[in-house]
């Protein structure tokens, strides 16, 4: 089959590993940068082409090449690593579309109230300020470039489900205090709408249709698994790094229902109970066909059915 689309993974991280089969599947030709030659290795196996630790030319030269790019890399406290190494801006003459992934960290504070795609942002983080910023500078580096921003991220290897098997997980209780989140592959099918129908300009949220309480959806989580939720932990006195405190620090219910409507996209998972419901019940499948494999193999050949 010949390949008449690009698409360039700038950053091989969760969102764009969840993409990329998508995108294979439409017959593209992927190809995506990474600094670690284990996640190369892996990136080689899945037929995308890696560029580990691409200088400015020859991350260039992909990108003339690329019909489509999507962009995960965070920026840092110096700006946006990606967008330094290309001024001046380069010609991109089969650039179809770029898909930037923000975050709703950009809207700050709402005191639990609501957000849209209308909302003026006003992050009140440094780290949603640096991305307020590099929105800004994407959406200056090309006009084709849609901004992506996302809710708490979950999915396989990724949620309450997995932070209560290893012993992590922590119910904090701050009243008044919630979340919105968004399954990864939610995140992969709307960033596909996104590419089928490049007209809409966005920015376009990305979040499911109940924001809860952390503690919640550990809660939740302990249900499926049949084990007792870890005790619950008062905001201002529990011990917690800086880092996870200033989640806490703003409370905001994000709406995507623009997004929706321009995009055409449609929630496989419309809240935290449908999506954890799946990850457990594929958890399940694949230690059961584990537990098969690992009996049949230590089974004698006389053995076997």
């Amino acid at each position: 089959m010949t390949h008449t689309r690009s698409a360039l993974l700038l950053g091989y991280g969760y969102v764009a590993k969840a993409t990329a089969p998508l995108l294979r599947a439409r017959g593209f030709a992927l190809s995506g940068t990474t600094r670690s030659p284990v996640k190369a290795g892996e990136m080689t196996e899945r037929g995308i082409t890696p560029l580990i630790n691409p200088d400015a030319v020859a991350l260039r030269t992909a990108m003339r090449e690329a019909s489509h790019i999507l962009v995960s890399v965070p920026p840092g406290e110096g700006g946006d690593p990606v967008l330094d190494m290309l001024m001046p801006c380069p010609a991109l003459p089969k650039l179809e579309w770029l898909g930037y992934l923000s975050t709703t960290g950009v809207y700050g504070d709402a005191a639990g109230g609501w957000v849209d795609e209308d909302t003026l942002p006003r992050p009140d983080e440094a780290r949603s300020q640096r991305r307020l910023a590099a929105e800004q500078g994407w959406q200056v580096f090309s006009a084709r470039t849609r901004i992506f921003r996302l809710a708490g991220i979950y999915g396989p290897g990724r949620s309450a489900l997995d932070r209560l098997k290893d012993g992590t997980a922590r119910r904090i209780v701050k009243p008044g205090q919630v979340f919105s989140r968004i399954h990864v592959d939610d995140i992969a099918a709307a960033l596909m709408a996104s590419i089928a129908r490049p007209e809409p300009a966005g920015p376009f949220n990305l979040s499911d249709d109940e924001p809860a309480p952390q503690a919640d959806v550990i809660a939740h989580a302990a249900g499926l698994l049949g084990v007792d939720p870890p005790p619950e932990e008062a905001f201002d006195t529990a011990e917690m790094s800086a880092m996870m405190r200033s989640f806490f620090s703003s409370s905001r219910r994000v709406s995507s229902e623009k997004t929706r409507t321009q995009l055409g996209w449609t929630l496989q998972y419309p809240t935290y109970r449908e999506g954890l419901a799946a990850l457990h019940s594929d958890s399940t499948r694949a230690a059961s066909a584990s537990a098969v494999a690992t009996s049949r193999a230590s089974s004698g050949p006389d053995d076997r059915r």
